[in-house]
C-alpha cells in the first residue's frame, strides 16, 4: 500500500472526544470507519457526536459519497482493524496501555498498515517499543482540537519510524484537508502545545497577580495578536512587523528590547489558591453561559474563518492562474 489514494477504510481506536471528532471528518472525507471502544455506551456516543457535527462539515463541503452511514462500531479491535488501511489511535495518554495496544496492533495488522497516535505528549520512541515486528510504520499524527474543524496536524515520527511513513502520513492527511507540520525532534507536547504552554504561564501570572481579569486578558488576546494568528504566524507578522526591511529589519529593531523583555515574563505557582483565583475570575467572565453556549459561539466563528481561508485561497490560486 504505497499509494494514499489506497487509504479508504480507517480504523478509529478510542472514540472519545478527539476518536469522535476524527470518525466525523473521516467519514465528512468519504472514508469509510470502523471504530472501537471498550466503554459503555461508546457507540450511542459517538453516532450522537457524529450527528451533531454533520451541519458543520456539510458547511465546509462533503466529499462525494460522504455519510454517516459509513461508520460500523464494534467492540471487538480484531475486527474494527481487519480490513484497515490506516489506523488512528485514540487511547489514554498511558504509555503502558499504549505500548501493549501497540503490541497487538503489530500483530494484527499487515506491515503496511499506518499506526497513528493522536498522543499529545507521550513520545512515539517509548510507545512504538511495544511493536516490536514493525515500530517503523508507527507515527504520532496529533491533530489540534476538535480535529473535525481544526486543520492542523503535528506529525512526529520515533526514532524506528521510516521516512516512508511519515511520508505517506503527510500525504495522506494533506489529502483530507489537513495541515501538516514535521517536527523533525522528538519533545514533550510537541509544538502546538508548547506554543499554547508558553502563553498560558504568562495568562495565569498577569492574572494571579491582578494586573487584568481573565475576561480582560481574553480581549486583550482574541482583540489583539489572536486576531492575527488566526491569518498569519509569528515568524511571518514579525516579517511583516519590519516594514519593508522585512526580518532584517524586525531583529536589528526589536531583538534587543524584545530579549530584554523576556526577563520580565512571570512563572506563576499554581497553588490551589492560585487556581481558584483563576478559577472565579473565569467564572465571572463566563456569567451565565453554558459550555455549549460557548462551544456553540466558538465553532461558529471558527466555521467564518476556516470559509473565509478557504474563500481566500481559491482567489488566490485563480490570481496565480
Amino acid at each position: 500500500m504505497s499509494d494514499t489514494k489506497t487509504i479508504r477504510q480507517i480504523a478509529v481506536i478510542g472514540t472519545g472526544v478527539i476518536g469522535a471528532s476524527w470518525t466525523a471528518l473521516f467519514l465528512a472525507k468519504g472514508l469509510d470507519v470502523v471504530a472501537t471502544d471498550v466503554a459503555p455506551n461508546a457507540e450511542a456516543g459517538l453516532r450522537r457526536f457524529v450527528d451533531a457535527a454533520w451541519p458543520a462539515l456539510e458547511r465546509l463541503g462533503l466529499a462525494p459519497g460522504a455519510s454517516p452511514l459509513r461508520l460500523v462500531f464494534t467492540a471487538d479491535l480484531a475486527e474494527a482493524v481487519k480490513d484497515a488501511h490506516l489506523v488512528q489511535e485514540n487511547g489514554p495518554e498511558r504509555l503502558d496501555f499504549k505500548q501493549k495496544l501497540y503490541g497487538q496492533l503489530d500483530q494484527l495488522l499487515p506491515p503496511d498498515v499506518i499506526i497513528a497516535s493522536s498522543s499529545s505528549g507521550l513520545p512515539m520512541s517509548q510507545i512504538q517499543l511495544g511493536a516490536a515486528a514493525h515500530p517503523e510504520r508507527c507515527v504520532i499524527g496529533h491533530p489540534f482540537n476538535p480535529p473535525h474543524l481544526m486543520p492542523l496536524v503535528e506529525i512526529v515520527g520515533g526514532a524506528k519510524t521510516s521516512e516512508e511513513t511519515i511520508g505517506r502520513a503527510e500525504a495522506f492527511y494533506t489529502s483530507i484537508g489537513k495541515k501538516t507540520v514535521r517536527i523533525n525532534k522528538e519533545l514533550p507536547g510537541h509544538v502546538a502545545n508548547r506554543l499554547q504552554g508558553a502563553l498560558a504561564r504568562e495568562v495565569y501570572y498577569l492574572v494571579a497577580e491582578d494586573v487584568l481579569s481573565a475576561a480582560d486578558v481574553d480581549t486583550a488576546l482574541s482583540y489583539g495578536p489572536g486576531l492575527r494568528w488566526g491569518i498569519m504566524g509569528n515568524m511571518m507578522l514579525n516579517h511583516l512587523g519590519g516594514g519593508q526591511g522585512g526580518i532584517d529589519h524586525f531583529f536589528e529593531q526589536f531583538a534587543g528590547p524584545m530579549t530584554a523583555s523576556w526577563k520580565s515574563l512571570g512563572a506563576p505557582v499554581l497553588t490551589k489558591e492560585v487556581q481558584q483565583k483563576l478559577i472565579d475570575s473565569v467564572h465571572a467572565e463566563i456569567g451565565s453561559r453554558t459550555v455549549a453556549e460557548l462551544e456553540a459561539e466558538r465553532d461558529e466563528l471558527l466555521l467564518g474563518l476556516l470559509e473565509l481561508r478557504t474563500n481566500a485561497s481559491g482567489t488566490a490560486g485563480e490570481r496565480a492562474a
